[in-house]
C-alpha cells in the first residue's frame, strides 16, 4: 500500500507592507535613542560650561584674596613709620625710588572710569583695577621658594639694633630694597655695635600686582580675561609683564574699607577713597589708601564659548588685610 505524505505549506517570507512597517519602527527607535543621545550630550556640555564658569570664579577670587591677605606684608619691618607720600603714586613707576616712595600703600585702586594706569594694555572700560604691593613670605635662596619664580627686586628688613641700622633716626636705614642684591647690606640679630658686624638679613621677593579684566585673552579673541600686571627684572631693568589669570571674567568692581579713626576697624567703605571724606588733595588722597583695611570683591564670569542660554554667574568676598589691620590694633 503507497503511503503520502500530507503536503507541506509553501515557506513564505515577508510580505513587503511587513518590511516596510518593521523598517519604520525601527526608524522611530533609532530616531528615539539619537534624540535622547543628543539630549544628554547638550545636558553634559550645558553642565560642563556651568562647571567650568564656576571654577573660574572662584578661581580668580580666591588668587585675589590670597594676594589682598598678604599686602603690606614686608618680612619683619613695620612701614608705619614711612611717610605718607605727597600724592596717590604712579602704579607703572619702574625706578627704584618710586617702589620706595610706594611702600606706606599696601594696596590702592582705580574706579571704572577714572584714568588707568598707563602700563596696562587692553584694559576693558567700566571695569576697576587693583593694585597690590607686598613681599614674598618665603626667603631668597630657601628649598621651599618657588624656583621658578621670575627674577624681580628684593627687599631687606633690618634685624640689627646698632646706631647704622634700627637704632638710627633715619628710616631708609631699617630697610633696603633694590634690584642688585650687593646693595642690600641690612644685618641680622647676630651683630654688635659695630657697623657692619653680622650675617646679613634675609632677602625677599618685592611684589607689585595690578589686577584687571581685558577684552581679550589673545588679541582679537574677544574672551574677557582676568589678568595681573607683575613687576619683574630683566636683563637689569624694570619691567611690568602681563599674564592672563582667568579666562571668562567679564567685569570686576571693588569696594574698600577704610579706618577713619585709627582703631583698626573698617568705618566706613566707598568705591573711591580717593576723595573719601571730602578729601579733595592729593595728600589726603594718599593718606586715604593708606587708611584701607578690607577690599571687597565683586565680578561676573561668563562662559567663554558664546554658547545661549548660560547666564553669567556673580561670585564675591570680602577680605581683610591683616597686615595693616594688625598695625592698627591698639
Amino acid at each position: 500500500m503507497q503511503r503520502h505524505s500530507p503536503p507541506r505549506a509553501a515557506a513564505r517570507g515577508f510580505t513587503l507592507p511587513e518590511l516596510l512597517v518593521a523598517v519604520a519602527i525601527g526608524l522611530l527607535i533609532l530616531a528615539g535613542m539619537t534624540t535622547l543621545f543628543v539630549r544628554n550630550s547638550h545636558a553634559q556640555q550645558a553642565v560642563e560650561r556651568a562647571n567650568r564658569q564656576i571654577e573660574n570664579g572662584r578661581y580668580a577670587i580666591d588668587v585675589m584674596s590670597t594676594d589682598l591677605r598678604n599686602a603690606g606684608y614686608y618680612g619683619e619691618y613695620d612701614p608705619t613709620e614711612l611717610a605718607t607720600p605727597p600724592g596717590v603714586p604712579d602704579p607703572c613707576a619702574l625706578t627704584v625710588g618710586a617702589l620706595k616712595a610706594a611702600l606706606p600703600l599696601h594696596v590702592q585702586g582705580y574706579d571704572a572710569g577714572a584714568a588707568m594706569p598707563t602700563c596696562l594694555a587692553d584694559q576693558k572700560s567700566g571695569t576697576d583695577v587693583l593694585v597690590v604691593r607686598h613681599t614674598r613670605a618665603c626667603v631668597k635662596g630657601d628649598p621651599n621658594c618657588d624656583v621658578s619664580d621670575p627674577d624681580g627686586p628684593l627687599f631687606q628688613a633690618s634685624l640689627c639694633n646698632n646706631l647704622s641700622e634700627l637704632g638710627s633716626g633715619n628710616a631708609t636705614d631699617h630697610y633696603a630694597l633694590d634690584t642688585d642684591p650687593s646693595t642690600l647690606t641690612r644685618h641680622a640679630r647676630d651683630c654688635t655695635q659695630t657697623a657692619g658686624s653680622g650675617t646679613l638679613a634675609p632677602m625677599r621677593r618685592f611684589l607689585t600686582h595690578i589686577y584687571f579684566v581685558a577684552n581679550n585673552d589673545n588679541s582679537g579673541d574677544g574672551i574677557p580675561t582676568l589678568k595681573r600686571a607683575e613687576l619683574r627684572l630683566a636683563d637689569g631693568n624694570l619691567q611690568f609683564v602681563v599674564v592672563p589669570l582667568v579666562e571668562g571674567v567679564d567685569t570686576l568692581q571693588l569696594q574698600y574699607g577704610m579706618d577713619i579713626d585709627g582703631d583698626g576697624v573698617v568705618d566706613t567703605w566707598t568705591a573711591t577713597p580717593d576723595g573719601a571724606n571730602a578729601c579733595a588733595l592729593p595728600a589726603c588722597a594718599a593718606a586715604n589708601w593708606r587708611n584701607v583695611l578690607s577690599v571687597r570683591v565683586a565680578l561676573l564670569a561668563k562662559n567663554t564659548d558664546g554658547a545661549a542660554g548660560i547666564k553669567s554667574q556673580p561670585f564675591q568676598t570680602t577680605v581683610l588685610m591683616s597686615n595693616p589691620t594688625g598695625r592698627k590694633l591698639p
